[in-house]
C-alpha cells in the first residue's frame, strides 16, 4: 500500500535541513526554527502514519525505480510508526530544552542532532538489513561529536569508550549482514521471514547481527559503555540519546527475531537469560551510583531487560506489553534525563550530595521528576505500572515464573534508587558545597542560584511526565495500536507481502 506522504520524508528532511544550518552556523534564530520546525513535521507524519497503519495496513516506499529486492525499499506497519512518533516528540522537546538551557549555541549541535534523528527515523523504516546498517551509522557518526565536543578529560574518556565499542558494533554488524547475504543471497526482511527456523547457517549468521545489535541495545554484559559515557554528554545530548539510539538496537531486535526467526522459539531461554540479567545488573549498578544521570544511565540498561521479556514470551499479549512499555519508557527516561539535565543547567552539578532542597526552590521540577520517577519504577496510575502488569501477566501466563520474580524485584530496586534521588536532591536542606580540592569553583547550591529554573528546561519535562500519566488511566488508545503492532509481528504476513511485493 502506498504511503499518504513519502516514507522518506522522516530521514530527508532532517539531512536536508541540518545541510542547510551547516551553511550558517552562526545564525542561531534559524538554528531554532530548523529543530523545532523539522521536530513538529516528522511528528506530523508519524501521527498520519499510525493513523494509516493502525488496522494493521503496511506502508512502502521504494526508492531507485527497483523491483522489489533491488530497489531500497522503506515499510511502514504499526510498530514503526509508533517509533517514529514518540521519538519524534522526543526529539521536539528537546529542541525546546536546547533553546531554554542554551546548549543549541554549541556550534554545529543542531545540525547534527538532526543527523542523529534522521538515522534513527530510518533505521525503524527500512526493511533490510543492510540499510539497517547504514542508517544506524548515519545516527552514530554524528552522535560521536555531539558527545565528545567539548573540553574536560571525563567527556574526553567517556567520549573514547563510546566511540570504540559503537565502531566495533558497527563492524560486527556488517561482518553479520555479509554473512547473511553470502547465506541467504538477499538483506531483505520480507525475503527472509522465517529463513533463520528452516535454515542453520543462517541462524548463525543472524546472531552476529542480533549480538551487534545487543551492543547498540545495552544488553548485559555487553552494556559497559553506556553509563561510562552518558553522563557526561552535554545534558540535552543525553536526553536525545536517551530517546533514540538504545531504542533503534531495541527496536531492531524485536522487528528481527519476529520476521526472520519467527518468534526464535528455539532460543527464548537465551533470550529470558539475557532479560534476567539486564534486569539485574542494570537495578544494581544504579543503586550503586551517585550522580542523578549515572543513576538513570544504568536504569537504561535495566529497562531494556523488561522489552526483552516480550520476546521470551513472545505471545500476542506480551509483545502487545512490550510495544506498550517500549513507548511510555521512551517518554519517561526522556523526562527523567530532562530533569537531571535541568538540575545540570542551574546548579552546575548532579551529583547528590551536593544537591538538596529542590523540591522546595523548584516544584515544577520536582512534580516531573516523582512523576517520571514513579512511572520508571512501575507504580500506579502511571503508565508505567501498566506496562509492568501487562508483562508479567503475560509471563505468568506462559509459566515464566522466574522472570516474574526478577522483574518485581528489578521494580523494588528501581523505586528504591528513584527514592534516592528524592531524598538526597529533592527533599531536605540545600547541601553545602564542599572544597574542591582541584581547585575548581564549588558547585552552586539552591541559596545562591536563582529562586527557579527557566520554564524553557523544566516545561518539556513536565509534559513528558504528564503524558505518562495520561496513559495509565487512558491507555486504551496506545494499548490498541499496541495490540495491531504486535499481531503485525505475530504474524508478519501482511508486512512480507508488502515488501517483497508478492
Amino acid at each position: 500500500m502506498n504511503a499518504p506522504l513519502p516514507l522518506v520524508g522522516p530521514i530527508v528532511l532532517p539531512l536536508v535541513v541540518a545541510g542547510l544550518l551547516l551553511a550558517v552556523p552562526h545564525r542561531l534564530t534559524l538554528h531554532r526554527i530548523g529543530w523545532l520546525g523539522t521536530g513538529a513535521a516528522v511528528l506530523a507524519q508519524g501521527g498520519t502514519l499510525l493513523a494509516a497503519t493502525r488496522r494493521g495496513e503496511v506502508l512502502t516506499e521504494r526508492i531507485g525505480g527497483g523491483p522489489a529486492g533491488f530497489a531500497i525499499t522503506l515499510a511502514a506497519d504499526t510498530f514503526s510508526a509508533l517509533m517514529v512518533t514518540v521519538v519524534a516528540l522526543v526529539v521536539l522537546l528537546c529542541g525546546v530544552f536546547a533553546i531554554g538551557s542554551g546548549d543549541d549555541r554549541r556550534p554545529y549541535l543542531v545540525p547534527l542532532a538532526l543527523m542523529t534523528s534522521a538515522g534513527a527515523f530510518g533505521a525503524f523504516l527500512t526493511a533490510d538489513l543492510f540499510n539497517l546498517f547504514v542508517l544506524i551509522e548515519v545516527m552514530l557518526v554524528p552522535s560521536y561529536v555531539l558527545l565528545t565536543a567539548g573540553a574536560g578529560r571525563e567527556r574526553t574518556v567517556a567520549g573514547r569508550i563510546y566511540v570504540t565499542v559503537n565502531l566495533l558494533a558497527s563492524t560486527i554488524l556488517l561482518a553479520g549482514v555479509g554473512l547473511v547475504y553470502a547465506v541467504a543471497g538477499t538483506v531483505d526482511l520480507g525475503e527472509l521471514a522465517g529463513a533463520a527456523g528452516r535454515d542453520g547457517a543462517l541462524a548463525l549468521a543472524g546472531t552476529v547481527v542480533l549480538l551487534a545489535l545487543a551492543v547498540k541495545a545495552a544488553v548485559v554484559p555487553l552494556h559497559g559503555w553506556l553509563p561510562r559515557s552518558y553522563p557526561y554528554a552535554p545534558p540535552v545530548v543525553t536526553a536525545l540519546f536517551s530517546g533514540i539510539l538504545t531504542k533503534v538496537g531495541g527496536y531492531a531486535i524485536v522487528r528481527i527475531v519476529a520476521v526472520v526467526y519467527d518468534g526464535a522459539v528455539d532460543y527464548r531461554w537465551v533470550i529470558g537469560l539475557a532479560a534476567a540479567v539486564t534486569m539485574v545488573i542494570g537495578v544494581l549498578g544504579a543503586l550503586g551510583e551517585t550522580t542523578m544521570r549515572s543513576v538513570l544511565a544504568f536504569h537504561m540498561v535495566s529497562q531494556i531487560g523488561y522489552l526483552l521479556i516480550g520476546l521470551v514470551v513472545f505471545s500476542p499479549a506480551a509483545l502487545t506489553a512490550a510495544i506498550f512499555f517500549l513507548v511510555q519508557y521512551i517518554l519517561v527516561k526522556a523526562a527523567l534525563f530532562l530533569c537531571a539535565g535541568a538540575v545540570v543547567v542551574g546548579y552546575g552539578t548532579d551529583r547528590l550530595d551536593r544537591l538538596g532542597g529542590l523540591a522546595t526552590a523548584h516544584r515544577l521540577l520536582a512534580l516531573a521528576f516523582i512523576g517520571a520517577g514513579l512511572s520508571l519504577a512501575g507504580m500506579p496510575p502511571f503508565s508505567g505500572f501498566l506496562a509492568k502488569f501487562l508483562l508479567l501477566r503475560a509471563a505468568v501466563a506462559d509459566g515464566n515464573y522466574l522472570i516474574f520474580a526478577v522483574a518485581v524485584l528489578v521494580s523494588l530496586g528501581t523505586l528504591i534508587s528513584m527514592i534516592k534521588i528524592w531524598d538526597l536532591a529533592f527533599w531536605g536542606e540545600p547541601a553545602p558545597a564542599p572544597a574542591d580540592p582541584a581547585g575548581h569553583p564549588p558547585a552552586r547550591t539552591a541559596d545562591d542560584v536563582p529562586p527557579r529554573i527557566a520554564t524553557w528546561l523544566t516545561g518539556p519535562a513536565v509534559l513528558l511526565a504528564a503524558l505518562t500519566l495520561l496513559l495509565g488511566p487512558a491507555a486504551q488508545p496506545l494499548l490498541g495500536l499496541a495490540a495491531t503492532a504486535a499481531d503485525g509481528l505475530i504474524n508478519p504476513s501482511a508486512y512480507v507481502e508488502a515488501v517483497t511485493g508478492r
